[in-house]
């Protein structure tokens, strides 16, 4: 491979067994997505374990973060651009109210009740646990180090298509 000197380094096929001195080589496409199917599969399977989704687990944390009792429209505007498809979060909405973890008031905003605080506390708990298997071996410092530069890589693709 040759050094790399600022100029662009030419792309390889995806490879999943490529050596280390070779990853400059690599798409980000592919491990980028990689990363998110089998970390959110990761996540999703263990939530799934405790009978709750990860949309779910969304808008119990969503409702409990803002200031005031947010309205459904709210927490859809906010949560449906991390979602799989446009009603998914409206969905998890419903499931919630029809569990009993959350409730409405005169005002239709949306308010945790005692079943879903616990419930809300029980996925942090397990996300945590789940977080710590997918940062194992992996440092805080390199960790931002890789946001860093996706986000870097977002800015200039997002640059790029409003130019």
């Amino acid at each position: 491979m040759k050094p790399l000197t600022g100029t662009p380094t030419d792309q390889a096929p995806a490879d999943p067994g490529v050596a280390d001195d070779m990853l400059a080589t690599q798409p980000i496409g592919y491990w980028s997505g990689l990363a998110h199917t089998s970390v959110t599969r990761h996540l999703r399977d263990a939530m799934a374990r405790v009978d709750a989704t990860q949309p779910q687990y969304w808008v119990l944390n969503c409702v409990n973060g803002w200031p005031r009792a947010p309205h459904r429209e709210e927490v859809v505007t906010q949560l449906t651009p991390m979602a799989d498809g446009p009603s998914e979060v409206e969905r998890a909405v419903d499931q919630l109210l029809h569990r009993d973890w959350l409730r409405t008031d005169t005002d239709s905003c949306l308010h945790l009740t005692d079943a879903g605080e616990a419930a809300r506390v029980r996925l942090r708990e397990l996300a945590t646990g789940l977080r710590a298997v997918v940062h194992e071996g992996v440092s805080d410092e390199e960790y931002v180090a890789a946001l860093k530069v996706l986000r870097r890589m977002v800015a200039n693709v997002e640059g790029d298509r409003n130019s």
